[in-house]
């Protein structure tokens, strides 16, 4: 059987025309989206026939709408916690705009930090209200049908029947709030008397602990009371005694005193002595620094001169090295050695071994690259993408061979050694990005790995020269290693390439 939309003090004639349905139908209600729209005429209920027949007695007469209710606070939270709980199910077009934010909230901030919009949209907003209450009455079961009824059973919590009947406003909701104001002032008036009852006994138990414990303290006070005076009598001959004490270190004070200006006389001649003493130490260490003055004028000849002999021997060197050069025919070449690998890619002929120096060293101290850098004319040779897949192997190929080239060009152009980084497989090569000036860049060729190319730039070099190989490889270190190569993990180059 459908029951007529509850009463509300609030809502006009024509808002007041809205079917709820039966106890039995709420939950079909809340899952269709809520309460139809308040222009659309529902079933005919006692109390919307009563409302029509009044507006065609008076069509002039105009409701005023009575004031909310003071809710009780308890009231007023459950009725907030229930209108969170419905929140979300709400169709998006039938929340208002100013609750839309709050219902994105988690449950547990809802309910806290939307208290005051929520309560206000409840106030103003009587459709809201009613599309609120029919699922909050489905979820309610019985004790809902029965608020709409405008009954409450007398078990039910007084506050959730209070805010039922707030949201469902059936007839004499008013009086239902009431009635749960005053079960709830009559739980806390109640509250507060067994608050008082137990603060009292509190009390009287600490008044009586306080008896017990003043008489114990009496008993204290008379026993302290005639140790006191037996210690004020001991206090009276010490202090007689120690009048005498004071008399006696009095006369000693005295003197003391006159030991003191005796030996006040005494530290002042000790100080005209010493104040002598320290013209004479003053006046040779004057005659000191100008001693040192002539030494270090005469040290800066003798290093002028040194200077001199250096230069000169070093000149000498180097017009030896210039006439050399020239008794020898000797032109800058425009080919390094690795030029030389690089341009026997087309041919199938591979370069001859050279025998080379033992000039290898064991280390994997990473300032130890730094140091082979700085030797004149060194090759740094890199296996690159054993660098790169090393220390950025999360990139794709090309990012990885780009940021690699960007770097070594930045170290040819701090240290202006020659830089070689080889990849393998040209064949699988997109992307390269520009050649930065003094850096070569090699591919192997078909048939050819990146370490065998490698070998063949070190066997290319010639004695002497120090070519540093960056591969953290074994096979490659090794090889690099008997040809006379330094050999150096990829670490060492990446921490470089960090500080750069």
């Amino acid at each position: 059987m459908p029951l007529t939309e509850p009463h509300d003090d609030n809502l006009s004639q024509e808002e007041q025309v809205v079917a709820v349905p039966a106890a039995g139908d709420l939950a079909d209600v809340a899952a269709a989206g809520g309460l139809g729209d308040p222009q659309t005429s529902a079933e005919g209920g006692a109390d919307a026939g009563t409302a029509d027949e009044q507006t065609a007695a008076d069509p002039d007469a105009e409701q005023t709408p009575e004031p909310e209710p003071s809710l009780p606070e308890p009231v007023r939270q459950r009725i907030v916690s229930l209108t969170a709980a419905v929140l979300p199910g709400l169709p998006g077009d039938e929340v208002p705009v100013p609750l839309r934010r709050v219902a994105k909230f988690a449950p547990n901030r809802r309910a806290r930090l939307g208290a005051p919009v929520i309560a206000a949209q409840l106030a103003a907003d009587p459709l809201f209200r009613q599309r609120v209450t029919a699922r909050v009455l489905a979820d309610a079961g019985d004790l809902g049908a029965a608020v709409v009824d405008g009954t409450a059973p007398a078990a039910a919590d007084p506050v959730e029947v209070a805010a039922l009947a707030y949201l469902a406003r059936p007839r004499g909701w008013r009086q239902l709030i009431d009635a749960s104001g005053a079960a709830v002032r009559a739980e806390a008036d109640t509250a507060v008397v067994a608050e008082l009852v137990r603060q009292a006994e509190q009390r009287a138990n600490r008044a009586d602990h306080d008896r017990a414990v003043a008489r114990v303290e009496a008993d204290k006070l008379r026993d302290e009371l005639a140790r006191v005076r037996e210690e004020l009598g001991q206090l009276r001959e010490e202090s007689r005694q120690l009048a005498r004490t004071l008399r006696e270190s009095q006369a000693r004070e005295r003197r003391a005193s006159e030991l003191l200006a005796t030996e006040r006389g005494r530290a002042a001649r000790a100080a005209a002595d010493a104040d002598a003493e320290l013209r004479r130490a003053r006046a040779r260490l004057a005659e000191a620094e100008a001693a040192a003055g002539v030494a270090r004028a005469s040290a800066k000849e003798a290093r002028s001169v040194d200077d001199a002999r250096l230069w000169l021997l070093l000149e000498t060197i180097g017009q030896a090295a210039v006439g050399l050069r020239r008794e020898l025919a000797l032109d800058p070449v425009e080919k390094l050695p690795a030029d030389f690998v690089a341009d026997s890619f087309a041919d199938s002929s591979t370069a001859t071994s050279t025998p080379a120096a033992a000039r290898a060293r064991d280390t994997d101290d990473p300032a130890r690259l730094d140091q082979l850098l700085a030797l004149p004319r060194a090759h740094l040779v890199v296996d690159g993408y054993n660098v790169t897949k090393r220390g950025f192997g999360e990139m794709s190929l090309e990012q990885q061979r780009k940021r690699l080239i960007t770097g070594l060009g930045g170290i040819a152009a701090q240290t202006g050694d020659e830089v070689t980084v080889v990849f393998d497989g040209a064949e699988r090569m997109h992307g390269l990005p520009p050649t930065p000036r003094g850096v070569r860049v090699l591919f192997s060729r078909k048939g050819e790995t990146a370490d065998e190319l490698i070998r063949r730039l070190v066997r290319a070099e010639p004695p002497g020269r120090p070519v540093v190989v960056v591969s953290s490889d074994r096979e490659v270190a090794d090889g690099v290693r008997r040809h006379g190569a330094y050999p150096l993990g990829a670490d060492s180059l990446l921490r470089r390439l960090s500080r750069s």
